[in-house]
């Protein structure tokens, strides 16, 4: 594992772009460590963020302490044990929608009665086609507890 450190105003930059309402301070530490493929952020020592085909996604350790970062997606018990599996969200398993989701948006997948975060996914549709739909899948699995990038750091 190789670890880089990176000033935090240029991660801060980063940040902004993607408009993560996330604010980094000249006291915060940030490092990029890479273990083959993977390339994770730690923010103060803390798996913050990861690289999915060059673009930045919140890693789900700081998403539980944050989950207001994306767009939440809440599903209902019996889909929860197929999340941390790493299947992707099928519509019926869905029990919420928050409005303003768009197409190839994060989002957070919870579950209904904890509001945990289980998984990080990418929006196959808009939040109102969504609720349209009776079934199929509408998110991809990119991140969840339990997987390689949740052990690595």
């Amino acid at each position: 594992m190789k670890l880089t450190s990176l000033r935090s105003k240029e991660f801060q930059e980063e940040l902004d772009t993607y408009h993560y309402s996330l604010k980094v301070s000249k006291k915060d530490t940030v490092e990029v460590s890479e273990s083959g493929t993977a390339k994770i952020i730690l923010l103060n020592k803390q798996s913050a963020f990861f690289y999915l085909s060059e673009r930045l996604i919140p890693h789900l350790k700081l998403l539980q302490a944050r989950p207001e970062l994306l767009k939440k997606i809440v599903v209902d018990m019996g889909a929860v044990k197929f999340m941390v599996s790493g299947a992707d969200v099928m519509r019926p398993g869905i029990v919420e929608i928050e409005v303003g989701i768009n197409k190839e948006d994060l989002v957070v997948i919870v579950d209904a009665n904890n509001r945990k975060p289980l998984a990080v996914g990418i929006a196959l549709f808009n939040s109102e086609e969504m609720q349209a739909m009776a079934s199929g899948k509408v998110i991809k699995n990119v991140h969840y507890v339990g997987d390689e990038l949740w052990r690595m750091v």
